[in-house]
């Protein structure tokens, strides 16, 4: 896990220079700092970077000794640029620091003044906490939750698993008491340890819609966006890994890329992509293998001089015959239309019972947070361990292109109703022919228009009385038509609601009717929720990541930079919401990258039935394993949970009944988390004042009355 950390605090006059420590007279003359740290700039405010950083992934400028510039991360801007940012930053204009190509975390300080930019989407977050007489802040929680010896804040984590996408319920907490995080599109900013969260972003309001764009001038700012956000990761410096295992060498019945992949832990170098047959991973790759105009390639074309991209496609072998006949071969079957470009060099990585969900589950890294990736790490390992030293992910393609059901409301409210037809009709023939299809456009008008009409306040009480009253869905949304239904509300509970426990549902409602009382969302309901939606999904993937990393690998999502969210947010709302139109864009950008050529059935839908099968596999392949992990699970102690309906639920998704997966796989997921940071020992910081106790150090709560 790579993070920055540093503080800002009312120390010594300015200009005076000390010993790298604690602020604070208290702290004066101590060294207080993070175990393994590089030091990019010391007192008054000092900044550190923790981690197995690249050097060509930390960079700094400078004009004077309290001017100065840090970005740490994959940024394509060049060192003028840099300056550039770093004099408009200085005075005020921080959404210059935002727009370069890639994703980093950019630190800015001005005298006194320190600024720490987050991202759009949420993927590169930035957490701070009050400390020593000032401000401490990092882009991890857990190294400021060691600083501050924290405790578990078990409110957060009822809201995480009840409402894991209502920032209401959220708000700007972390799993750990007092570590806050700023909300993505704002910046921090610190002065002698006041500190300051401000919108680097301009916020559409209520009653007038944003100017929409021209459709095709807006594909075009997507194609230029993402265009540049994999020249970023192309132009920037090569890696190998660091170890290398040997080729074992000639094998009987083994080729060169089954080689590979059985040297498990050390990725190719070079560049790489995953080849899922999707439309979102298979741009990615056919823009990274033929990009033109990248200076020293054969031909203006490819990854570098002679090189093809390796392009990894996992085949998973352990999901039943009927679930591959109908959704996984079709996806195959892309995947290698795709790989036929001469410029890919394609790898399957098929995996067994050994890749499916809730393997595995005592190894793994303690995450900052905790996420759903965490029971289907090894399953992501297994296939990143066969890719490149910089890999690309499709991840976030969905969150930014497509149209969250909500957005139907804001047509509405723009009195755009002729729009709403065609994605109403498209939901009645995923239905199916039955005599209730033909009432399914009248059925979506009215949910859009109660949505439309219900205010920000109303809607938020709604669900506060929803969860009190233990009003929650009974069953998963079993068709498209259930879940766009579902989705046209303020908020709405998560999967793992109806596992919780009547105290912690409480909770959950009275953090939900305290933000009914605050100042209303100026956000239209569809556009607050496609936001809400996105920082869900960019949590989820930096919890992947940390979960699935491979030494010596970096993964790269383009779909979650800032200049790629805010080009996929300009689109017009009446395009977004056309059936088909994420397809329809990628297919535009590759033909404004001179690609063309694509196979049959290019951004078909994906059925969600391969990963059905797939996860009840899973878990009754591990269900003995995960009985024993609710045999008195950590949740319970903290009175989240009532053990026994957990494994009743969880021997009910083995027998294959309707059991919502994804809530299962939220409770698992929270409750190794716990137990990994429980069982942790050490600190992330050291010297003579730094703490001795490790985070959560008294351990969970038991029946914490909520």
């Amino acid at each position: 896990m790579r993070w920055l950390v540093g503080w800002s605090s009312v120390a010594a006059s300015f200009g005076t220079v000390g010993a790298v420590g604690a602020p604070g007279t208290e702290h004066e003359g101590d060294t207080v700092q993070p175990v393994g740290a590089q030091l990019l700039w010391g007192d008054p405010d000092p900044l550190w970077a923790v981690g197995d950083w690249r050097p060509d992934e930390v960079r700094t400028v400078s004009i004077d000794d309290f001017t100065r510039l840090a970005v740490l991360g994959c940024c394509g801007a060049s060192d003028e640029e840099l300056r550039v940012g770093l004099f408009a930053a200085r005075g005020g204009a921080l959404r210059h620091l935002t727009a370069w190509p890639g994703s980093y975390t950019a630190v800015v300080q001005s005298g006194r003044r320190v600024t720490v930019t987050g991202d759009l989407a949420g993927a590169r977050p930035v957490f701070y906490t009050p400390w020593a007489n000032g401000t401490a802040y990092a882009t991890a929680a857990l190294p400021l939750a060691d600083l501050i010896e924290a405790q578990l804040d078990i409110g957060h984590l009822a809201a995480l698993l009840a409402c894991p996408d209502v920032p209401e319920a959220l708000r700007d907490g972390t799993p750990y008491t007092g570590v806050k995080r700023i909300p993505p599109g704002h910046a921090l900013v610190l002065r002698e340890g006041s500190r300051e969260i401000t919108g680097y972003e301009p916020v559409a309001s209520l009653a007038v819609a944003a100017p929409q764009l021209d459709p095709e001038r807006a594909v075009d700012g997507v194609r230029d966006a993402l265009v540049e956000a994999v020249r970023a990761r192309l132009t920037a410096p090569r890696h190998a890994p660091e170890t290398p295992l040997p080729d074992p060498g000639p094998v009987p019945g083994m080729g060169p890329a089954e080689r590979r992949a059985r040297r498990r832990g050390v990725p190719v170098p070079g560049i790489g992509s995953d080849l899922s047959g999707g439309s979102a991973s298979a741009t990615l790759a056919l823009l990274a293998a033929g990009l033109p105009g990248l200076p020293g390639t054969v031909l203006g074309h490819g990854a570098g001089a002679g090189e093809r991209l390796l392009a990894v496609t996992f085949n998973d072998l352990a999901a039943s015959a009927r679930a591959r006949e109908s959704d996984l071969t079709p996806e195959l079957e892309r995947a290698g239309a795709i790989a036929a470009n001469p410029r890919l060099h394609h790898v399957v990585v098929a995996g067994g019972e050994e890749a499916l969900p809730y393997a595995d589950l005592e190894t793994g890294p303690l995450t900052d947070e905790p996420g759903p990736s965490l029971v289907s790490a090894e399953r992501a390992r297994l296939r990143l361990q066969s890719g490149s030293a910089d890999h690309f992910v499709g991840n976030g393609a969905r969150q930014v292109l497509d149209a969250h059901p909500a957005r139907l409301a804001d047509l509405l409210i723009d009195r755009r109703r002729r729009h709403i037809l065609r994605p109403a009709t498209a939901l009645a023939k995923a239905e199916g022919a039955s005599p209730t299809s033909l009432l399914v456009p009248l059925t979506v008008y009215r949910a859009a228009r109660r949505l439309a009409r219900t205010p920000y306040r109303a809607g938020i009480e709604e669900a506060a009385v929803r969860l009190t009253r233990r009003e929650l869905t009974d069953s998963t949304p079993t068709g498209a038509l259930d879940a766009s239904l579902d989705a046209l509300t303020w908020s709405r509970p998560g999967p793992a609601a109806r596992w919780l426990t009547g105290e912690a549902l409480a909770e959950v409602s009275i953090r939900l009717q305290e933000s009914a009382l605050r100042p209303a969302s100026s956000q239209r309901p569809g556009e607050a929720r496609a936001r809400a939606s996105l920082a869900r999904h960019a949590h989820d993937h930096r919890v992947f990541e940390q979960a699935a990393e491979v030494r010596s690998q970096r993964l790269h999502a383009p779909f979650l930079d800032n200049q790629v969210v805010r080009a996929c947010r300009a689109l017009p709302e009446t395009l977004r919401v056309q059936p088909g139109a994420r397809a329809a864009i990628l297919r535009a950008v590759l033909s404004g990258a001179g690609i063309h050529d694509l196979p049959a059935g290019w951004g078909a839908a994906t059925a969600h039935t391969t990963a059905t099968a797939t996860a009840q596999a899973g878990i009754r392949a591990a269900l003995t394993s995960l009985l024993t992990l609710f045999e008195a699970p950590l949740l319970a102690d903290a009175g989240l949970i009532e053990a026994r309906v957990v494994r009743k639920a969880l021997r009910a998704a083995a027998e294959g009944e309707p059991v919502p997966l994804d809530g299962l796989a939220d409770l698992t997921s929270t409750e190794l988390w716990l137990r990994r940071l429980i069982s942790r020992r050490g600190t992330c910081w050291t010297g003579s004042a730094a703490p001795r106790q490790r985070a959560v150090a008294a351990g969970v709560p038991h029946r914490r009355s909520l």
